[in-house]
């Protein structure tokens, strides 16, 4: 296709002269960012707790069976306690430093009395001595950890020469800016504002259309009607079901050795359905819970609960069932607690939480509510949906359950895991060690009173439980699930930890702001639209990422928002990208997945000798090479390899919060998968039909590519390129026929022509920029 790869090394240079001319290094930062200067006045969940936990929780902390000295530090009564055989000494005595053990520990120079002790590998800051030190002098004062408090309403803040706010939003945002002695960002330019809010909404670019109108009359009215329509499309449903699958750690097949394949994607079709309808937040997750256990439970809420079955299953001869079984009921705990609480659940599997107050016992309160499944550990016939299930026939898809799209189905029934609850309840145990032989003491289904009481007037199952998690006092519920949507727009939770919200995770950013959106989604009918257009319409989210030095050395990873953060796109919306601009998108909503274009044989190379459809990777064929990203066959054990290369994840676990990787692997994908090429090739084809004059066809592409017009100097730099390729391929260095036959698309004989190859080379390498690869 390309001799000695030489136009290769041209596109990778422009791409990466372009990219350094973008990115600036960003250096680490703490949560304890600032705090080299002591506080006047110390607050214990903002200065004292983080210390405490991440040097001294690991022997002094919740899990009684790793307390040493007889001192746990992480309640006012453990720390206060009397030590000692003779009880005559205090780690902690409230406003008396010099009586205080832990001071005097901290500050020693005998290395075998200084706390944390040398071997731990841990050591104290000399400012977070003097912080434990002025806490202790100031009373030592303890309080509840902020996130397991529930929120209560706040003020919003009033600054003077605030003439920036547009929102409630942003006067909490322009608030905290005041105090830091920041500014804002200037607005983003209307182009740069449409592609973000695009990508956001609808994990699409906008078009050339939508992008001259929005130009044209930039005005708040008309970006409001912009996003009101966005949010009514079935692209923003599928956009926010893409994002529900990582939570639901859905795939198409089973995981384990032989990774056989399953039918799942109807209850995807169903996710798909309640965005599109706007379902209740709190209606979408208790169906997904409990839909089987509500009254009179219809086909559509049993569905909902294949949630609750997305996790691993093993059909491996060998394997002891009930061992299998309990790691069901484990994955289906550990993502109730990630995907609605926001705790590490499964710390607590093995001993009591080392960090957090979750008892081991509690973790197996929690695990008994779902507990109650007849399933089996092996499933001896992989080939058929695993019990419990429900079959869908195609008369149920074409009225009851219309949303399922069974019209490519090769049968006329499918099956899908669900959820069923077992007539008499089994008896579930603490598991010493977390092993499934280990049965200890006999726990029955209830949560944490810490977190919040079960209430007495609800039923101890997994419709209780629903219901438990949308209780008004209930103080994680809301503020996870807003988090976790700010992140989606920021880049970054107003808690970063998405994933934690216990004493490991960070602390808010803008607690109020959060506490403010959390009761205002709760009171608001857990209304996620109504969510997503308070934070797109703010000038918070729309500033550009202009900023000053001082803020980007004092705040480099953008935590007070005084400008937009730079954010690629994700792996699916890359590939997405290609083909809407291409015109080879095909927008068919629901369905099974459809397998792309993959390198050969990587699928044979894992297989176990079973797998029956999974042992070998048979590619699509017509409409199926181009659906959107997030229909694409996910093989738990051989996840597509484009989408992993940009941090898609395997989605063997619930995942709230992808990795963020820059590694050269990424450009090669953008270099050499057929897809991106052939992509290149179509929307070349296209641009050569619509413009003849070279010029006008590379302001036609970048525009397309970047949502902008480019300017002179970008004018110059890709009419140099694209001289460059007429060269390579004039000289033979190019062999056109190989390169513009890549992919399936339609291309006639007679259109393998010299000028077409250097359009398309021309179009690759615009598709590679830095810039087109993020959202704005």
């Amino acid at each position: 296709m390309v001799k000695n790869r030489s136009v290769l090394g041209i596109i990778l240079i422009t791409i990466l002269v372009w990219a350094c001319s973008e990115v600036k290094s960003e250096k680490e930062t703490s949560e304890n960012q600032g705090l080299s200067v002591i506080p006047e006045k110390i607050d214990f969940s903002l200065h004292v707790k983080p210390i405490l936990s991440d040097r001294c929780f690991v022997c002094h902390g919740p899990d009684k069976a790793a307390v040493k000295g007889n001192l746990s530090l992480h309640t006012a009564e453990g720390a206060y306690e009397a030590l000692g055989e003779n009880l005559d000494r205090h780690a902690i005595v409230p406003g008396d430093a010099e009586a205080s053990s832990l001071v005097e520990r901290i500050f020693s120079s005998n290395k075998s009395e200084v706390m944390p002790p040398l071997e731990s590998n841990l050591f104290l800051e000399e400012h977070e001595k003097a912080i434990l030190k002025k806490w202790v002098e100031q009373g030592a004062e303890y309080k509840k950890h902020w996130a397991f408090v529930k929120p209560e309403a706040k003020e919003v803040p009033v600054t003077a020469d605030d003439s920036w706010s547009t929102t409630d939003i942003d006067k909490f945002v322009f608030a905290k800016l005041t105090e830091r002695n920041y500014a804002p960002s200037k607005a983003a330019t209307p182009e740069k504002l449409l592609r973000r809010v695009s990508f956001d909404l609808t994990g699409l670019p906008p078009s050339l259309d939508q992008i001259n109108a929005f130009t044209e009359n930039p005005s708040r009215e008309h970006y409001e009607l912009i996003v009101d329509s966005m949010l009514q499309l079935a692209d923003h449903a599928e956009h926010m079901a893409s994002d529900w699958m990582d939570i639901s750690r859905y795939a198409d097949t089973h995981g384990y050795q032989d990774d056989y394949e399953r039918s799942m994607w109807p209850w995807r079709d169903w996710v798909i359905h309640a965005f599109s309808e706007n379902m209740p937040y709190d209606q979408f997750v208790k169906m997904q819970l409990a839909g089987d256990l509500m009254p009179n439970a219809s086909k559509e809420q049993i569905l909902a609960t294949g949630f609750n079955r997305n996790h691993k299953i093993t059909a491996e001869g060998g394997v002891i069932p009930e061992e299998f079984r309990v790691e069901y009921v484990e994955d289906r705990t550990n993502t109730f607690g990630t995907a609605f609480l926001g705790l590490t659940m499964e710390c607590a599997r093995c001993h009591d939480h080392k960090y957090d107050p979750i008892s081991q016992k509690e973790h197996f309160q929690f695990f008994s509510f779902f507990n109650n499944v007849d399933e089996e550990g092996l499933v001896e016939q992989a080939v058929l949906a695993a019990e419990p299930n429900i079959t869908i026939s195609e008369a149920e898809a074409a009225s009851l359950l219309s949303f399922i799209n069974l019209g490519a189905y090769e049968e006329n029934k499918v099956e899908v895991m669900v959820m069923k609850e077992m007539n008499s309840p089994r008896q579930a145990h603490v598991l010493g060690r977390g092993s499934y032989e280990n049965k200890e003491e006999e726990v029955f289904p209830d949560t944490p009173p810490w977190l919040l009481e079960f209430p007495e007037d609800l039923p101890k199952n997994r419709l209780g439980l629903a219901e438990w998690l949308f209780h008004n006092d209930n103080p994680l519920t809301a503020r996870v699930t807003v988090n976790r949507i700010w992140q989606k727009f920021f880049g970054r939770g107003i808690v970063d930890t998405s994933f934690d919200f216990g004493n490991q995770g960070s602390l808010p950013s803008h607690p109020e702001l959060l506490d403010y959106l959390a009761l205002d989604f709760r009171d608001n009918g857990w209304d996620l639209s109504r969510l997503i257009k308070q934070i797109v319409m703010s000038s918070v989210y729309q500033q550009g990422t202009e900023t000053t030095e001082q803020i980007r050395t004092e705040d480099p990873e953008n935590i007070y928002i005084a400008r937009a953060s730079r954010l690629r796109l994700s792996g699916e919306a890359i590939r997405d990208q290609a083909l809407a601009l291409s015109g080879l998108l095909k927008k068919e909503i629901g369905g099974p997945s459809v397998k792309p274009y993959q390198p050969a044989g990587i699928w044979e190379e894992t297989t176990g000798g079973g797998g029956g459809s999974t042992s070998s990777y048979m590619q699509s064929e017509g409409d199926g090479l181009y659906r959107k990203s997030m229909y694409t066959f996910s093989k738990r054990t051989v996840p597509p390899p484009s989408m992993l290369t940009f941090d898609t994840p395997s989605r063997d676990l619930c995942t709230v919060k992808r990795s963020e990787t820059n590694t050269p692997l990424q450009a090669l994908v953008l270099l050499n998968d057929p897809q991106i090429i052939e992509a290149a090739r179509v929307t070349a084809q296209r641009c050569n039909a619509k413009h003849s004059n070279l010029q006008d066809q590379i302001k036609h592409l970048f525009t397309l590519a970047t949502s902008r017009a480019p300017n002179d100097s970008e004018m110059q730099i890709l009419n140099e390129l694209h001289t460059s390729m007429n060269e390579q391929i004039e000289s033979g260095e190019i062999e056109i026929e190989d390169y513009l036959s890549i992919g399936e698309a339609p291309l006639e004989v007679q259109e393998m022509t010299k000028e077409l190859a250097a359009l398309s080379l021309l179009t690759h390498a615009i598709f590679n920029l830095d810039e087109a690869i993020n959202r704005g």
